[in-house]
């Protein structure tokens, strides 16, 4: 990397890089890892692992050339995190049992943001991050405020809260129906980012990641759909050339094969 950036015979394009033109490429190589392991692909987890690995060694290389920082460092600080964190591991392992339910990861985690700097008059949720995913970065921040007690106790008023929320868009769209200025388009765009963020907070309490539940709907609609465009072929036909009816007769045969596959 340090051949890459020098600025007399490094490569044009890698010495114009800086943090923040990296950074989406950081997030695209993060998400083809998890991509990689979602379809149990073990080569090209390791290739993907080490796209990633190249993004951390970039983002330090220019940290070190404004000397701020180097790869050492950045290893060194990993570790004594972990160390710093796993005390009934690397101390005492007397505390092994007592660890997961005393709350003294919460509890060394907040000492370091203190000792950063971190506690005053700042909220509890400043320190989630804005780029991630907006589903994760939900159940974040749902599960940073339940850490005060500012939860439902169960799942059941959440489910009630989700029906309360599909009312409230139903009610949002109907209105947008006789606005013929359009003025509440807005809000039904509220609404129904409202009913995102309460289906987050269901899954959270259903212990589901929704970015993985989501993905595998996506992939089950593609898969099912796929049918769909495979069986009009064998037919000399696309999607294009039938009726919605066909392709929900359709749809409904590929699920219905799905499901005798799983019993089998």
């Amino acid at each position: 990397m340090a051949r890459l950036r020098d600025p007399d015979t490094g490569c044009p394009w890698d010495r114009d890089q800086t943090f923040a033109t990296i950074a989406p490429y950081t997030i695209e190589e993060a998400y083809e890892v998890a991509d990689a392991i979602a379809r149990g692909d073990l080569d090209d987890l390791k290739d993907e692992l080490g796209d990633l690995l190249l993004q951390v060694v970039y983002h330090a290389r220019m940290a070190e050339e404004q000397g701020a920082f180097a790869f050492d460092d950045v290893a060194a600080a990993i570790t004594e995190k972990m160390i710093r964190r796993h005390p009934h591991v690397f101390v005492d392992p007397l505390l092994r049992e007592a660890f997961m339910t005393s709350g003294s990861w919460e509890r060394i985690k907040a000492e370091e943001k203190a000792s950063r700097g971190g506690a005053g008059a700042g909220s509890l949720l400043d320190d989630v991050p804005l780029a991630l995913p907006a589903f994760t970065r939900a159940v974040k921040l749902q599960s940073r405020a339940a850490r005060v007690g500012f939860d439902w106790p169960s799942l059941t008023p959440a489910l009630a809260k989700a029906e309360e929320e599909i009312a409230e868009l139903k009610a949002a769209l109907a209105a947008s129906e006789d606005d013929a200025a359009g003025l509440s388009s807005g809000k039904v765009a509220e609404e129904f980012g409202d009913l995102l963020f309460v289906m987050a907070n269901i899954a959270r309490h259903l212990g589901v990641d929704p970015e993985a539940a989501l993905c595998a709907a996506n992939a089950k609609f593609v898969r099912r759909f796929g049918s769909i465009e495979q069986a009009l072929r064998a037919e000399g036909r696309s999607p294009a050339d039938s009726t919605l009816e066909e392709m929900d007769q359709l749809w409904d045969e590929a699920k219905a094969a799905e499901v005798t596959k799983d019993r089998t």
